[in-house]
């Protein structure tokens, strides 16, 4: 038997072990992934204790299908675009990079590059964007990422193709990636 499927069953049973163990196999993923997506660690943190909350709230009728992992990815995905949603109407903040102190130049470059591949992903249309932060960002797998995304596996590997491509285009970059 699968060890989610233990866990949740377990967790249905009211086992606070059980709920604790579910948390501690998934919390670093989801915080990593909300971390990417809202680039604020406390809204990180917050999103993903949310996504665990909503998850505890709907267990009574969810039903194991072996993909509990894609289903926390799904909403904290969801929660993830209401972030966004939010954050265009609150000012933005343009001395954030002005006021940040740099101890030296490639520490600055890093930023910088940083800055410039993340400006750059948000210009793919969003599907070619969530293989890219899968992939790079979550280092899954392409099968994990087909299933994540309830697509094929030929279309993974298609999108992360264009997405490459148009990353390459964007940063003016021929020879990597």
């Amino acid at each position: 038997m699968d060890a989610d499927f233990l866990l949740i069953r377990k967790m249905k049973q009211g086992n606070d072990s059980a709920f604790d163990q579910f948390v501690h196999k998934y919390y670093g993923e989801i915080l990593k992934y909300c971390n990417y997506h809202c680039h604020d660690t406390e809204y990180a943190k917050d999103l993903t204790q949310e996504t665990f909350l909503r998850f505890f709230i709907n267990l009574s009728e969810y039903h194991y299908k072996g993909k509990t992992k894609n289903y926390l990815y799904t909403i904290a995905g969801n929660l993830c675009k209401n972030f966004y949603k939010k954050k265009k109407d609150m000012p933005m903040e343009d001395t954030e990079l002005e006021n940040a102190s740099f101890t030296d130049k490639n520490q600055l470059d890093t930023v910088l590059e940083h800055v410039m591949l993340e400006a750059a992903i948000q210009k793919l249309p969003k599907e070619l964007e969530e293989v890219v932060i899968l992939y790079y960002f979550q280092e899954l797998k392409l099968t994990e990422i087909a299933n994540i995304l309830c697509i094929g596996l030929p279309l993974t590997k298609y999108r992360l193709g264009q997405a490459r491509k148009r990353l390459k285009q964007i940063l003016g970059m021929e020879g990597s990636l």
